[in-house]
């Protein structure tokens, strides 16, 4: 593979929101889109992994206290995925972050939110996380492509 020429990938604004009441998701959405983001709802956190994987957000919104999976499980599987191990995650949850400090580093937590925070700090917690993806997105590069025998033909 060559890297005589660097395409940078490009980057969406999509959030996945992972909350099992419908509520929250409805503000929640409602916030981020008028923020500019595409807003990407999950209610399990089975849900959750499967939309993490196939929507490819650059950032998740989640919830601890999920019906099937707990939130750090969610991310612990988020980070042991290849495809989804570099995109930060918000939560945003009832729990204290005292309660579930240890597990959350491990699973890299980008910001801790309490339900009941102001919506206006959430989606700065999102730009936060977006833009600093963003800027690591910006520097990775793609392989130049190689037209195949019957393309160059």
């Amino acid at each position: 593979m060559s890297l005589r020429r660097a395409r940078v990938v490009p980057v969406n604004r999509r959030v996945l929101i992972v909350d099992d009441e419908p509520d929250v998701l409805e503000l929640v959405e409602f916030k981020l889109t008028g923020r500019g983001f595409e807003v990407i709802r999950a209610g399990t956190g089975v849900e959750a992994l499967r939309k993490a994987r196939c929507e490819s957000p650059e950032v998740i919104v989640l919830d601890l206290l999920l019906p099937d999976l707990d939130g750090l499980s969610v991310c612990e599987i988020l980070r042991a995925q290849p495809s989804t191990r570099d995109v930060p995650v918000v939560v945003f949850s009832a729990l204290d972050r005292p309660l579930t400090s240890a597990r959350g580093a491990r699973a890299r937590v980008f910001r801790w939110l309490k339900k009941g925070s102001d919506f206006d700090s959430l989606c700065d917690s999102v730009s936060a996380a977006f833009n600093e993806h963003s800027d690591r997105v910006k520097h990775r590069v793609m392989p130049e492509e190689h037209p195949t025998r019957e393309s160059a033909g």
